[in-house]
């Protein structure tokens, strides 16, 4: 019988342990805990076919049209960062989980906790950053609601938003629809708001400023969908960035998806960090790139639309779907060594989002 580890005093990346009996810091990370508390808890009680998609969103028809819907919630600290904050983050992170199921966002709604003592003057700046986000992504928020905690039981603001965006034509943009031979493009260099979060936490300083990528992504998609080009899948690379993106289209299209590390676009300033600080870019939190996979013929052709809407570093293809092995996500090195990727055992960097 083997004698039971002990904890490690001062660890503070969760072990992935299975069933656990509390919740973790670890199961927000997008990794694996997160997957395994959905699959654990909400996907058995809350059963359906939209859920078991596994998309960023749920496809939903009424009337004759077609809706895309999806919610989020904001609990990133600091609530300030270089390149953006909580409410521009909470406004561009349900658009473009819209924006990727491939429909033009429409309505938001806002659900704001506060915290007893929380300045107004801070809260107003953050309602003026998201009517902000909202105008330069062409939504409306329409309607909210406002709860507060008694002080020292909700640190200062989360904010939760939900949206509905309207799905035009017959096109199914999803990870079902992957299919083996198709490219796999991504929006632009990776790895900026995670490490813009870090460092300002952390009071890192480094020779410049990283900014975050913070930003919608409606425009680069709704050019794609009115080019008529034929978009398999779209993904946003948030927690657990485009290497735990990539598992998941992986594992829901049953399809393998590779891709060559020296393609992946990262800046030096965050390529650096990471070596600094034992962070793999491919792993590190984005909040304004996405990847998209669509037939081998039309990768140039969305590659120049998405170099026209880039910011930061250009549009890259990256790598190719195969046909196997199915649920696999494999990175070809710098060396040209193959290997298999897989989900953050815990939290790489907790409340970036």
């Amino acid at each position: 019988m083997e004698t039971p580890v002990p904890p490690v005093p001062g660890l503070a990346c969760p072990v992935p342990f299975s069933n656990h009996a509390e919740v973790t810091i670890g199961h927000g990370g997008g990794g694996k805990l997160t997957q395994g508390l959905i699959d654990r808890v909400f996907r058995p009680a809350f059963a359906s076919r939209e859920i078991d998609a596994q998309h960023d969103g749920a496809l939903l028809t009424a009337g004759g049209a077609r809706f895309a819907f999806s919610t989020d919630v904001h609990v990133v600290s600091p609530l300030f960062f270089p390149g953006g904050n909580i409410g521009s983050l909470a406004v561009n992170g349900t658009v473009n989980d819209l924006a990727m199921c491939g429909s033009r966002p429409l309505w938001l709604s806002a659900g704001f906790i506060l915290e007893e003592g929380f300045p107004v003057a801070i809260l107003e700046k953050v309602a003026a950053a998201m009517g902000a986000a909202a105008a330069a992504a062409g939504v409306s928020i329409v309607t909210g609601d406002t709860k507060v905690v008694e002080r020292g039981k909700g640190d200062g603001l989360y904010i939760a938003t939900s949206g509905i965006g309207l799905i035009e034509g017959e096109r199914s943009v999803c990870p079902a629809s992957i299919r083996a031979g198709d490219a796999v493009l991504i929006s632009g260099d990776i790895g900026r708001h995670g490490m813009a979060i870090l460092a300002t936490r952390e009071g890192l300083a480094f020779e410049s400023p990283i900014q975050s990528d913070c930003a919608p992504l409606v425009a680069p998609v709704q050019a794609l969908l009115k080019a008529g080009l034929e978009i398999h899948c779209l993904r946003d690379l948030t927690r657990g960035g485009l290497a735990t993106a990539l598992i998941e289209l992986a594992e829901s299209s049953r399809t393998a998806i590779g891709v060559d590390e020296v393609a992946i676009p990262v800046t030096d300033l965050v390529r650096g960090a990471c070596e600094i600080l034992g962070l793999e870019p491919s792993y590190v939190a984005n909040e304004g790139r996405f990847v998209c996979i669509l037939p081998e013929s039309q990768a140039e052709a969305a590659l120049a639309i998405l170099a026209a809407h880039a910011t930061g570093s250009p549009p890259a293809r990256i790598g190719s779907v195969r046909p196997g092995p199915a649920g696999m996500a494999i990175l070809r090195s710098v060396i040209g060594a193959e290997r298999i990727l897989d989900r953050l055992s815990g939290e790489q960097l907790p409340r970036i989002c």
